[in-house]
């Protein structure tokens, strides 16, 4: 299996203003100076965490769709992050996962941040989405999901489900050292690396994110680690070094079977 080279964003945001956010991303994208496979934005990248779907909700062929569209053509790139989406009257916190062919997948958040009311303001997903690039299979999540570790689990004690897990985030600085925390400890009990993508700076209620964006490898060990300042980072990751490391400690062969299910 080839070697997979990912791009993390890590951004302040203009507060719940579409214009400035991606023409500010797109200055950062098309600068990009070394060749890379998928760019990764944070949460909401186009507005930031608003709980204002019905202002600022979009529809699948909406300005930010299009920008993605365009943006991973122009660059030849895969574009991720997540935005707000207006659904058949439904509001989604929606990954998208854009191809450069204008090809796309997306992943509905699953796990609403209440503390905030977004279970109030949004509808919950109920699939996950995993993502086949060059071989790799790339889980993709949202944030809170973070804190819930059945919804990443791998489920196939025969095989790996996934080898890297990708998580886009407005995450408070408040409760960086939780972010940081459960990175680690998704990438070891998955046997998987972990990317966390997050904002910087304050947003539209004063609240502020350090960004702590990370790459961690399949032992828990730490790649790549940014702090408060904005940051663009590539990297490399290495399949053989994920495939060493599953060889010789093969946990996931005693792992419990189980079924999620949406009741």
């Amino acid at each position: 299996m080839l070697p997979l080279t990912v791009t993390l964003i890590q951004t302040k945001l203009h507060w719940e203003d579409k214009q400035a956010n991606l023409a500010m991303l797109e200055e950062k994208i098309m600068h990009l100076a070394e060749k890379t496979e998928i760019a990764i934005l944070p949460e909401m990248f186009s507005t930031g965490f608003s709980m204002k779907p019905a202002e600022l909700a979009e529809t699948m062929d909406g300005v930010t769709f299009q920008w993605m569209q365009r943006i991973a053509k122009e660059k030849r790139i895969i574009l991720t992050g997540s935005i707000i989406i207006n659904d058949n009257g439904n509001y989604f916190n929606r990954l998208i996962w854009m191809l450069p062919n204008g090809e796309f997948g997306y992943y509905d958040k699953r796990h609403l941040f209440a503390f905030a009311n977004e279970h109030e303001n949004y509808t919950a997903g109920s699939k996950r989405m995993i993502a086949s690039v060059k071989g790799w299979k790339i889980n993709l999540q949202v944030c809170y999901d973070l804190r819930f570790p059945v919804w990443a689990r791998q489920q196939s004690q025969e095989s790996p489900e996934y080898d890297l897990l990708m998580y886009v985030a407005n995450w408070p600085e408040r409760r960086n050292h939780a972010w940081k925390t459960l990175l680690q400890a998704r990438a070891i009990e998955n046997q998987c690396y972990v990317i966390g993508v997050n904002r910087v700076g304050d947003d539209g209620n004063n609240i502020y994110h350090s960004g702590d964006s990370m790459v961690v490898n399949a032992l828990g060990e730490t790649l790549y680690h940014k702090a408060h300042d904005e940051d663009v980072f590539t990297i490399t990751l290495q399949k053989d070094s994920l495939d060493e490391i599953r060889n010789k400690l093969p946990f996931l062969k005693d792992a419990d079977d189980f079924i999620i299910t949406n009741e």
